[in-house]
């Protein structure tokens, strides 16, 4: 295998920009990308998996408005490869007029440089969907 690994190779500086601004995400994800939500193992009777890049955008979107544009992420470590990455760190955010953090370890596949899937996980996907609920499986809201 030829290429880079590690914090300097280029998906780990495209994960840097996108944690910088998740609401970019459409310039970074493939048309067919896949997104593990992190309430997947939960038994909830929602969605566990987000398909295509429209779906995607409107998910980080909600988000982004579920938190009155105030979701920010604090990067740990990001390391990667040719195929995949791995993100730890912290997001903050203000809900409900409450200061939000929680720990999450993002991983992610790349096909032709760019995301073809990603799993969210959350310390305690639980309590963020006790907390955020449909905001996170409702983008259409």
């Amino acid at each position: 295998m030829t290429g880079s690994r590690g914090t300097d190779h280029a998906h780990a500086g495209m994960l840097r920009a996108l944690y910088a601004d998740l609401t970019q995400i459409g310039q970074y994800t493939s048309d067919d990308v896949v997104y593990h939500l992190a309430h997947r193992d939960l038994g909830l009777d929602l969605p566990g998996k987000l398909y295509g890049k429209q779906a995607v955008i409107d998910c980080e979107l909600a988000l982004h408005r579920a938190t009155g544009g105030t979701l920010t992420a604090c990067i740990d470590a990001v390391t990667a490869n040719d195929h995949f990455a791995a993100v730890t760190g912290t997001f903050h955010a203000e809900f409900a007029a409450r200061p939000l953090a929680f720990p999450f370890c993002g991983v992610w596949r790349f096909r032709d440089g760019q995301i073809v899937e990603h799993w969210q996980n959350a310390y305690d996907p639980a309590a963020l969907h006790q907390l955020l609920g449909d905001a996170l499986v409702s983008p259409g809201q």
